[in-house]
């Protein structure tokens, strides 16, 4: 590669041949304020704290938790490449680490990738020199060098330097000797002999020309690692032959390694059998048109409000009780899902997503229940594309996983519904990058799932987090199905919105940055402008039947919705709601305080068809009987003024468990409870009313239980969380300046050796300061601040009194005052 095109452009001035870079730091000092705030934007945990200057950024850079993470985030080939400098020659030139990547047949495609990768491990300093002396980090070496207890990922051994380190020099000189290659007067020069016959590739091919078959096969099973193999004391002929010339060499008793110049020649160059340089595309699997796919969604989206509108009614009274370790019982999520009549892994996606969007929590009463908050009931009042919104945006931004419910944690715990345990940091990232991915695709074509999995393992190879990965991306293809963001497998139009129209991303990154903020408003704003003429408009009529049914031909309207829901009983869902009205729901009509009047009149105004007789007549005769019987405290009571009907009650052999007895003709007491008796005398086909102490008839309507006020639950982040734009900006200010403040050259004092706080009297700081005024000169101050901290500066000093220096402090960049107790001591700048 020239190097009028450096693989790096990140350094402000890129390194040239011949430049002396000693260390990560001076690198960093080369840099521009841009190339600085994107090391900070990719590695954010480098800010907390803030660095004091350039030198302690390097060491911070350098620390084994921080390189772990930033490798982890690389993609394939950008691992590849420093797995590949991490078994190079250090340091190494850019050519020499082109040729271990693309091999001795040379690969286009590497050559064209290798600049970016370079690019990415600069940019986040984990390379740092020139284009002839590129160098790893020490610890991403450190991490990624092979050795027997960790292998490296390119399955390549130790040089032969370092493989037959501690080996006696007579037998050096046997291998050497054995190889054909002259012998040596020391170790050293018989190690580089033999180094120099397997970089050669001429020679080593004549040598490997005269190895016997056995030999040859036993090489192939190591050249592409494990390097390690096993030999007996007395090995067989064909591994002696190896061993004679160090083609294998002992590591310990028993153990042998193929050495890495060897393996090299043996794989013609390459450090890595596959480079992948570019990542593998999406395939597109089937393909529907975008407008089927755009009304399957919303339908699917639709579905989606009304199974969270069926939970959280199904829990309106009160839902389960919480457990002690937190979350809901496998027996209650089992009940919630016979409710809903979905399986048990679906039901619980959507109470995670009811919580997600904080329109379900825990009451925090003695006898703690899961309840709707009182922000469902704002919800529910939004038009129908904004709740759908709102649900799609919590989903997105949540870090609580669904897909784990029922399977166990590290201390092997099972994991529950709205239990602990089941935020993983990663989610949000998955999911976004998901569909940044679908948005990639053809319009209505829904993508092949293994290429999508093998794209997002190219993007994230880490093995430690890959198998999660996998499984998130998974679950997001099902539940962004459910949710109706995708349809029939595609992205939708508001979909697509909904993500902001992401492109498939930058390679290197596991997709883009989420919307924050402004953004993501704007985002959720265009789905629903888009999701809303796909929606059917809620209709304010049904059809009511003479099977005593009524058909909803579309979803209702709110008040309609509710007003039938207590009068008829839901017999079945789909494009079309049937209710069924039987005379248990019309007496539950009547408890709600409705008169026979009124649910005519109700019907007859919300009805296309005539009012069937047989529904009227229902109506009529619940009616006739309701309330006839009355219910009260005795511990209960029944009262009549129809004496045959209480001897009726007293015949029945189903009204023994309730332990009946007359006390006046028009009177029955029972030892049972009154809610007891009103369910008892119901299923004996009695239509009773519960009645106050005052003889009036209790209207008994669903007592709709809220938890206080609750917040939605905030996602954990993956890691330090993104700075932003500005603390980035006054962070590469600080850094900068306190980078001047501790390089600025200053004069030699014997009270103040190198490295330290400049020491002096206070009388000496004050005539310093005041001569500094006068010339108008900076001058370098120890400081400590009110906490204890101590710190070096460069300041200007402008005015001195009362005991307080007034200065332009170059650390901070501003004009400042300073307490002159607090100031160890003061230096003159030495001249430039």
């Amino acid at each position: 590669m020239s190097t009028d095109e450096p693989p790096h452009p990140q350094e402000s001035r890129p390194p040239q041949k011949g430049d002396t870079l000693r260390s990560l730091a001076e690198a960093l000092r080369t840099r521009e304020d841009d190339a600085l705030a994107e090391l900070l934007h990719a590695r954010p945990d480098l800010l907390n704290p803030v660095p004091t200057d350039l030198t302690q950024l390097a060491a911070r850079a350098g620390t084994r938790a921080s390189v772990v993470r930033a490798l982890e985030r690389l993609d394939l080939f950008t691992q590849q490449v420093a797995q590949t400098l991490a078994v190079a020659p250090e340091p190494t030139s850019y050519e020499e680490l082109l040729g271990l990547l693309a091999g001795d047949d040379g690969d286009a495609a590497v050559a064209d990738a290798l600049p970016g990768a370079l690019r990415t491990l600069h940019g986040q300093a984990l390379v740092w020199g020139t284009d002839d002396r590129l160098r790893l980090v020490r610890t991403a070496r450190e991490l990624l060098a092979p050795s027997p207890q960790h292998p490296s990922p390119t399955g390549l051994g130790p040089t032969v330097a370092e493989a037959t380190a501690g080996m006696s020099p007579t037998r050096m000189q046997d291998i050497v000797a054995a190889a054909g290659l002259p012998t040596t007067h020391d170790a050293v020069s018989a190690v580089e002999a033999l180094t120099a016959l397997f970089t050669d590739r001429a020679r080593m091919s004549a040598l490997l020309d005269e190895a016997p078959a056995e030999s040859v096969e036993v090489l192939s099973r190591l050249v592409w690692g494990p390097p390690y193999g096993q030999v007996t004391a007395d090995p067989a002929r064909h591994l002696r032959w190896l061993l004679d010339r160090g083609l294998l060499l002992p590591t310990a008793p028993g153990t042998v390694v193929l050495p890495r110049e060897a393996a090299l020649h043996l794989r013609a160059g390459r450090a890595h059998r596959s480079p992948a340089p570019t990542p593998p595309p999406v395939a597109p699997g089937r393909e529907h048109r975008p407008q089927v796919v755009d009304a399957t969604a919303a339908g699917q989206a639709y579905t989606a409000l009304a199974t969270v509108e069926e939970l959280l009614k199904e829990w309106d009274e009160g839902g389960p009780a919480v457990l002690r370790a937190g979350g809901l019982s496998v027996r209650d999520l089992k009940r919630t899902a016979v409710a809903l009549d979905m399986p048990e892994p679906m039901a619980a996606f959507w109470v995670e997503l009811s919580y997600a969007a904080g329109l379900v929590a825990s009451d925090g009463e003695a006898d703690e229940r899961y309840a709707a908050t009182p922000a469902y009931d704002e919800w529910q009042e939004l038009p129908a594309p904004r709740r759908w919104a709102v649900l799609a945006t919590a989903w997105l931004a949540a870090t609580r996983t669904a897909g784990l419910i029922g399977g166990r944690d590290g201390k092997d715990r099972t994991l529950s519904a709205l239990g602990p345990h089941l935020d993983r940091s990663v989610a949000p990232e998955v999911r976004r990058r998901v569909l940044s991915l679908l948005a990639g695709l053809p319009e209505g074509a829904a993508p092949d799932p293994d290429s999508l999995l093998a794209r997002l393992h190219w993007e994230r190879p880490s093995p430690a987090a890959h198998d999660l990965r996998t499984r998130i991306a998974q679950w997001t293809l099902n539940e962004a199905e459910l949710l109706g963001v995708t349809g029939r497998g595609a992205l939708s139009a508001h979909g697509r919105a909904l993500i902001g129209g992401a492109p498939e991303g930058v390679p290197g990154t596991l997709g883009v940055r989420p919307p924050a903020g402004a953004e993501q408003v704007a985002a959720a704003g265009r789905a629903v402008e888009i999701l809303t003429p796909l929606l059917p408009e809620p209709l304010d009529h049904v059809l009511l039947q003479a099977d005593l049914t009524a058909v909803a031909p579309g979803p209702l309207e709110r008040p309609l919705a509710e007003a039938l829901a207590v009068l008829a009983d839901v017999e079945s869902k789909g494009g079309a709601t049937v209710y069924r009205f039987t005379p248990g729901s019309v007496r539950r009509a009547l408890d709600a305080g409705q008169s026979a009047s009124d649910l005519h009149a109700f019907l007859a105004a919300h009805s296309r068809t005539p009012v069937p007789q047989p529904l009227a007549y229902l109506i009529d005769d619940v009616a006739r009987r309701h309330g006839h019987l009355r219910i009260g405290a005795a511990s209960a009571y029944v009262r009549c003024d129809d004496e045959a009907l209480l001897n009726e009650i007293l015949a029945d052999k189903r009204s023994q468990g309730l332990r009946l007895r007359r006390l006046a003709p028009t009177v029955l007491a029972a030892q049972a409870d009154p809610g007891t008796l009103l369910e008892g005398l119901r299923t004996m086909g009695f239509a009773p009313a519960a009645e106050s102490a005052d003889g009036d008839v209790l209207i008994t309507r669903a007592h709709a239980h809220r938890t206080p006020p609750r917040s939605a639950p905030e996602p954990v982040p993956d890691g330090p969380p993104l700075p932003d734009a500005t603390l980035i900006g006054a962070a590469v200010r600080a850094i900068r300046a306190g980078d001047l403040a501790s390089t600025a050259p200053r004069k030699e004092s014997p009270r103040t050796p190198g490295g330290a706080l400049p020491r002096t009297t206070s009388a000496e700081t004050l005539a310093t300061m005041q001569a500094a005024v006068m010339t108008g000169e900076a001058v370098w101050i120890g400081f400590v601040n009110a906490e204890g901290a101590a710190s070096q500066r460069v300041i200007a000093p402008v005015r001195v009194e009362g005991g307080y220096v007034t200065a332009y402090d170059h650390t901070a960049d501003e004009v400042r005052t300073f307490p002159l107790h607090r100031v160890t001591g003061v230096a003159e700048l030495a001249e430039d």
